[in-house]
């Protein structure tokens, strides 16, 4: 087994449920989680007994999600640990990264993730304004996180990512400007930022559909867009993806294996896996995931067999999605065509209306582009 791959693993307990979040996460099964915790280390162990060597994995990055894995007591994250130990071998592990609460994250916490080899910290924040943290469901507000990022700081953790939202209800200029200031303040790494997507299923759709949903006006969310776009790189984050921006060096390693078409395994509920030039899903259902692996089976629910057309145009999707863009080099060899061969029509609209650029052997998003992408990666559908 290479270790030119990625490794996932789902932690979906929440203390409450986002008002915005459509994951598979769930409040109130708190009682699940050291069954749950027992049937992920046998999914692991099934696993590297299958694709590993030696019986491990030797993953390029493993990043930890949720959910919310912070929630978890010191003795079940000890256990998590434990069993990512067991059936991963770390010494070719590039980037470990977990994601936290700033409502759950304490120091002992901090201090066990340190100890484990957790090289990264995500921190969803969202926001820093209390009105808005209230207003979207979060269980924390703006004091508890700047006070989380300025522990781990302390604790000794020099990269750390933090998640920020706009176009929120209750959401105005000036407190998205308090937001991205408080984060460039703050010194971290690496801030992701999303705008906000209406998903079916989720609190906030149930009351879009009713009619008590205020949300920023869409001249508003486009303001706020281009204000983001212009301070953070002036604030010395790079944007290297659509949503993410980070000082030099800081770039998200596991993040970027999906944009980069490398293979990555998924363990837990409702994980993914991109495996062999297939996708597959494991159950969102906690007991039908546990149900799953105690009958032994991994990576058996295939979502979609990837057939070459699928692949490609997934390749130019994801790629134009890094700043960096699509190579197109690396198109002619991961294929065997030339990139204009499939998608010739389209991209020269793109160029033709400067939404795409060619420069350096890539075809990447110009500024505009990356500000109407749907609209780009629309021409890389090819039809039948």
């Amino acid at each position: 087994m290479e270790s030119n791959f990625g490794i996932y693993i789902h932690i979906p307990f929440c203390k409450q449920k986002c008002f915005y979040c459509d994951f598979p996460s769930f409040a109130g099964r708190e009682r699940l989680i050291d069954s749950y915790l027992a049937e992920l280390s046998r999914e692991m162990e099934l696993t590297a007994l299958k694709y590993g060597q030696d019986g491990k994995m030797a993953p390029y990055t493993v990043y930890i999600g949720g959910g919310t894995p912070s929630l978890l007591d010191t003795a079940q994250l000890a256990r998590l640990f434990s069993a990512a130990n067991e059936h991963i071998r770390f010494d070719q592990v590039a980037e470990f990264t977990i994601e936290a609460n700033p409502g759950t994250l304490t120091k002992d916490k901090l201090r066990l993730m340190k100890a484990s080899g957790v090289n990264r910290i995500s921190i969803g924040v969202q926001s820093f304004d209390d009105n808005c943290l209230k207003k979207i469901g979060r269980i924390h507000r703006a004091g508890d996180a700047i006070e989380c990022i300025k522990l781990a700081q302390s604790l000794g953790f020099y990269n750390i990512s933090l998640d920020l939202m706009y176009g929120l209800p209750g959401q105005n200029m000036d407190t998205l400007k308090q937001s991205i200031e408080q984060a460039i303040a703050l010194q971290v790494q690496h801030i992701s930022v999303y705008g906000l997507q209406l998903e079916d299923g989720t609190v906030f759709a149930r009351q879009q559909a009713m009619g008590k949903l205020q949300l920023p006006t869409d001249e508003l969310v486009e303001n706020m867009y281009d204000y983001i776009a212009a301070t953070l790189p002036a604030g010395g984050y790079n944007r290297y993806e659509i949503s993410n921006y980070a000082l030099s060096g800081y770039e998200s390693k596991h993040n970027s294996l999906y944009w980069q078409d490398v293979p990555y395994l998924g363990f837990g509920a409702g994980a993914h896996a991109y495996w062999q030039v297939n996708r597959y899903e494991n159950p969102t259902n906690i007991d039908a995931y546990m149900a799953m692996v105690r009958r032994g089976e991994i990576l058996s629910n295939i979502e979609e067999k990837v057939d070459e057309k699928a692949h490609m145009e997934e390749f130019c999707f994801l790629g134009l999605r890094m700043t960096k863009g699509i190579d197109k080099e690396k198109f002619r060899e991961t294929f065997n065509k030339d990139i204009y061969a499939v998608f010739g029509d389209g991209i020269k609209e793109m160029l033709d209306k400067g939404f795409l650029q060619e420069k350096d052997g890539a075809l990447s998003l110009t500024t505009i582009g990356m500000k109407y992408g749907n609209i780009v990666f629309g021409a890389f559908i090819t039809g039948e």
